[in-house]
């Protein structure tokens, strides 16, 4: 029968919660372990699925409580630290640890530390090692928190229910085995996110529990069945021996009916015989030799009677003491019955209470379910919101392109401007010095011929007059300078404007890209490491510069950073069900997986 440990509604502490339910898991785990392998009867492999989850429950004792130490990597928990305290505590551990570092395929420390579980237990010291690890509580507290399991009571609890592993015989090949996934450890996830894997592990506990007590419920009633079989065949068989009861003290009553009927017939050939001997006396006085004879054959008579009569005591013994018996072994079968019943009874009450424990249980997991509807409902609000978001930052990037495309005309008047101003600045300056070039030869021309004075003074006024239209040019191209200055410092005010929309842009991206990467890293709990945006300047495929025409996109499989001609393919991930956005490269190469995998 399965015992159940629930956690009391009295331990508020959730630590406490936490460690009373991965001691019944542990607890859970190692008896299923060694039932199941006693039941198996040879060498466990690393394919045995209760072995697989002894692994991952030792794997969370160990984790909990972990201490979270900073690198430059970011937080990384550790549990090769605390298992490779163990070669100095106990040099016979230094095989392992020896072993463990000098296999190929392990790059991270919880892989190591994976292989050194596994080789322990081949090397049926699992016990022996963590117990001598527990005991230094000065070098547990560099590793793990004041209210971690190895630390607390349950730590020596668990270590107590390896011992009964060694009597498992295991052959784990931990070369070819992929023991380093789960690599990465992002930062402490928030209280919120705690709670949630909490009651994703009171989830799998209430789980594993029911399946337990539906196990034991079924053992239990295929035990009731076969009592009340065997109940059945001892109703039948106490009739049965009723019946031989009741034949047999019919048998006994005829044997003594035929008994009388005998002793009746012998005293009456008795008589007959006393009768005979008396007439033989009488007549013996007549004849010596016949009496004697009749005498002898009356003598044997006698005897043959009273042999007759022994013989049928003796038979009457034996069917007393034969009745004797039976009404021993009915009193006997009659108690065994009583005592069945009582069994059964309490097989029965024991039914009622694992019913009521199922009940309670599924009432848990319908709880349980229920918080599990909220979180996915928060999801999905959280989807709404980056979907909010990506539709605001489209819309920026319209806006960002209906500026740049006034940006591109104004620049593109300003130039025609420019060179308009330059050209009709060098007709105005050809003329000047052609009509100052006249003017001089005209002077010169006064000065010689002062006839044609007249004349000239005619064209001296005409000559006025261009003068005076090329000063009201000369204002006008003044006033076009005023305007191409003002036009000027529009251009800047709009480049300005420009810069602090492309940084501000540049600064959303930024926390966009960390926000979706916050995201799939949180979602998906795998994929590659992002690259982050101020790491890459120019694009990892065709090396141009990132502008704010030309933006950066992240390729969601390898992680890198590609411009949008470069990463404008979609395909579905094993992180994304839904087609999201892969660069060339990896576009090409997960074609070719899946035209090989689907040959």
């Amino acid at each position: 029968m399965w015992v159940c440990f629930l956690p009391s509604p009295a331990l508020r502490d959730p630590m406490a919660m936490e460690r009373a339910n991965l001691l019944n898991m542990a607890k859970l785990s190692i008896k299923g372990l060694i039932e199941s392998a006693l039941s198996f009867g040879r060498t466990l492999d690393s394919d045995y699925p209760p072995l697989q989850q002894f692994f991952v429950v030792m794997e969370h004792c160990l984790k909990h409580g972990l201490r979270v130490k900073k690198s430059f990597l970011g937080y990384n928990k550790s549990l090769w630290g605390p298992l490779e305290m163990v070669e100095k505590l106990c040099p016979e551990a230094g095989e392992i640890a020896a072993s463990v570092r000098d296999l190929p395929g392990l790059k991270t420390p919880l892989g190591r530390a994976r292989a050194w579980l596994r080789l322990a237990l081949m090397q049926k010291r699992l016990a022996d090692y963590l117990r001598l690890l527990i005991t230094r509580k000065d070098l547990l507290s560099d590793f793990y928190e004041n209210s971690a399991v190895m630390v607390e009571e349950e730590g020596a609890v668990i270590v107590g229910l390896l011992v009964g592993l060694n009597v498992i015989d295991a052959n784990l090949c931990v070369k070819g085995e992929d023991l380093d996934t789960q690599v990465s450890h992002p930062p402490p996830p928030p209280p919120t996110h705690t709670h949630f894997t909490a009651i994703l592990d009171q989830k799998n506990y209430v789980e594993e529990l029911n399946r337990q007590l539906n196990s034991s419920v079924h053992g239990l009633q295929g035990r009731v069945d076969n009592l009340e079989k065997s109940n059945s065949k001892l109703i039948e068989e106490l009739a049965i021996a009723k019946n031989n009861i009741i034949k047999l003290q019919e048998e006994n009553h005829q044997l003594r009916n035929e008994n009388t009927i005998i002793l009746m017939k012998a005293q009456q050939q008795l008589e007959v015989t006393q009768v005979d001997v008396d007439v033989e006396l009488d007549t013996y006085k007549k004849s010596r030799q016949g009496l004697d004879e009749m005498y002898n054959e009356a003598r044997k008579q006698l005897r043959e009677e009273c042999q007759l009569r022994q013989d049928v005591e003796n038979e009457l013994v034996v069917q007393v003491s034969m009745k004797q018996e039976m009404d021993l072994a009915m009193k006997l079968l009659e108690k065994d019955i009583h005592e069945k019943q009582d069994t059964l009874i309490g097989l029965r009450h024991q039914l009622d209470e694992v019913k009521a424990i199922n009940v309670e249980m599924y009432s848990k997991m319908q709880t349980s379910d229920d918080g599990m509807k909220q979180k996915n409902d928060m999801i999905t609000r959280l989807e709404e919101k980056t979907n909010q978001i990506t539709a605001t930052m489209k819309q920026l990037e319209q806006r960002l392109q209906e500026v740049d495309r006034d940006r591109w005309t104004a620049e593109d008047g300003t130039r025609k401007f420019k060179q308009d101003f330059v050209n009709k600045a060098d007709s105005l300056q050809k003329q000047i010095a052609q009509r100052e070039k006249q003017r001089l030869q005209l002077e010169t021309d006064l000065k010689i011929e002062k006839e044609w004075q007249q004349t000239l003074q005619n064209n001296l006024e005409r000559e006025r007059d261009i003068v005076a239209q090329l000063s009201a040019e000369a204002q006008q191209i003044n006033g076009l300078k005023k305007e191409f200055h003002r036009l000027q410092d529009e251009n800047c005010q709009l480049t300005g404007i420009c810069d602090e929309q492309e940084h501000a842009l540049e600064e959303l991206g930024c926390k966009l890209s960390e926000y979706f990467r916050l995201s799939y890293n949180q979602i998906f709990q795998g994929g590659q490491i992002w690259l982050k945006d101020k790491d890459a300047n120019i694009c990892k495929l065709c090396e141009k510069e990132f502008s704010i025409s030309r933006r950066k996109h992240h390729c969601r499989n390898c992680g890198e950073i590609f411009c949008n001609a470069c990463s404008d393919n979609e395909l579905p991930l094993p992180a994304s069900p839904k087609p999201v956005r892969v660069c060339d490269t990896c576009h090409a190469l997960l074609l070719q997986r899946c035209s090989s995998n689907a040959t």
